[in-house]
């Protein structure tokens, strides 16, 4: 298990980071969820699909539906960035303006975003203190930028850690709390995070047009 003055070190960190992450969210254009749906219906063929798995590494694509506006806009970006390295995403998004970006967002965060329940389900484990100061006791993010983790698939979550933890996901404070984590501490975190709730949702599909 990792030390608690790490821990404590790197939530520091993050917490100092709120008021900047609180005054970015305020400066994120809105997109045009409408104009999403259209430019993004490919994106339905993993994302609308409930419990839809990644070919190669095997494990479940996220959920979308209830996650926040502001960071799904920040994923997209670093997806195409290459801070977050998928041949496919990164196909998807350097396709897109970041217009298109935003307006794809948009699209994915129409459905009411999951909000916080105040209480978590379980007994959380020692590796979650830190994650709380971002993330919420339950796994709801405190501000647009941080994601929420409730309910979201466990092998995503742990996927993700792990990438973070190896440098292959590049995030500053991400890759600082990931890198001490053993396995046990990411399956635990990744379990407990899962089984919170309120959950996100597969993404909804658009509604289809009414017949004349």
């Amino acid at each position: 298990m990792t030390s608690s003055r790490h821990y404590l070190s790197v939530t520091v960190l993050a917490v100092a980071g709120l008021g900047a992450a609180a005054t970015g969210a305020e400066d994120v254009p809105t997109g045009d969820a409408a104009r999403g749906a259209r430019i993004g219906y490919t994106c339905l063929g993993c994302h609308g699909i409930p419990d839809y798995r990644n070919a190669y590494p095997g494990y479940h694509v996220p959920k979308l539906g209830g996650q926040h506006y502001a960071y799904l806009v920040a994923a997209l970006g670093e997806y195409r960035a290459g801070a977050r390295p998928h041949p496919t995403m990164k196909g998807q998004t350097t396709s897109l303006t970041e217009q298109g970006l935003r307006d794809l967002a948009a699209y994915f965060a129409t459905s009411e975003p999951v909000r916080s329940g105040a209480a978590a389900n379980e007994s959380a484990p020692k590796a979650a203190e830190a994650c709380a100061a971002c993330h919420g006791s339950d796994g709801v993010g405190l501000l647009p930028e941080f994601p929420t983790l409730s309910g979201q698939h466990a092998d995503y979550i742990e996927q993700a850690l792990r990438a973070y933890r190896s440098g292959a996901r590049q995030h500053p404070v991400m890759n600082a709390m990931a890198a001490p984590l053993k396995d046990a501490d990411i399956d635990a975190l990744a379990d407990y995070f899962a089984a919170q709730s309120p959950s996100l949702r597969t993404a909804p599909l658009p509604a289809r047009p009414q017949a004349r």
